[in-house]
């Protein structure tokens, strides 16, 4: 039997069909998978997606922070705030836009394309965030806890079963703190790979030296890793971390 080979692009409608049946403003579905950089190029596109961003943005926020209230009814506030950062930060938002396809419908310019934009962190999460404002506008507030309720639940229970709620630049933090050392200090010390997959490179400090290092796709990412290296080399981690 022939594998059948996915498209590599999309039309709004055949995104729809696949992703969001019942959808019915394609024109505003067209808007949200829309990059600025396909705005300068196509005199036809009348708007990018950065509005209906804005708008996902906060609804995530409502909706996951509602769905955490009372899906975990015995969870301090504390550790809900930090299950909601985990469900809603740029990594993970970026790699539920890749399980569900966005990037072969999203409108991006040429030169955008060309670097890879379909792949980058910060474009999948922006129009994960304007397809769920679009959706907002189009279904209203019960369409999207319809299409996102599935989702939190699978992916709330990754987070809880690998500790992926914990911040370990914080208890890095609260580590040195509690020992009279300096707080940790980061620093990027090197860059590689093509713009649409570049890696960065951080080490983490304390009283001068290095206590760890990681690598990830962003900043943000890679001094996570630095901070969950030097808790790994302090014997501080969670046995499930430890890989």
């Amino acid at each position: 039997m022939e594998r059948s080979i996915e498209p590599e692009t999309e039309t709004p409608e055949q995104f729809a069909a696949r992703v969001l049946p019942g959808f019915s403003n394609i024109l505003l579905l067209s808007r949200a998978l829309t990059h600025r950089s396909y705005l300068n190029e196509h005199s036809d596109a009348i708007e990018d997606n950065e509005r209906l961003e804005f708008l996902g943005d906060a609804v995530l926020d409502f909706i996951v922070g509602a769905w955490l209230y009372d899906r975990f009814p015995e969870m301090p506030e504390g550790d809900l705030t930090k299950m909601r950062s985990a469900l809603v930060h740029t990594e993970q938002l970026a790699n539920l836009a890749r399980e569900i396809g966005i990037g072969r419908a999203m409108r991006l310019g040429r030169g955008e394309l060309q670097a890879g934009g379909k792949e980058r962190l910060g474009l999948l999460c922006d129009t994960f965030e304007a397809v769920i404002g679009a959706l907002y506008i189009d279904k209203g507030i019960e369409g999207v806890i319809k299409f996102i309720s599935p989702i939190l639940e699978t992916t709330a229970e990754d987070v809880l079963a690998n500790h992926k709620d914990e911040d370990p630049k914080s208890k890095l933090q609260e580590w040195a703190q509690g020992t009279g050392l300096q707080a940790p200090q980061y620093a990027t010390r090197n860059s590689f790979g093509p713009d649409h997959s570049k890696l960065f490179e951080v080490y983490v400090y304390i009283d001068g030296k290095i206590n760890g290092s990681g690598i990830g796709q962003s900043k943000h990412a890679a001094t996570k890793q630095a901070a969950l290296d030097a808790l790994k080399k302090l014997g501080l981690a969670n046995p499930e971390t430890r890989k």
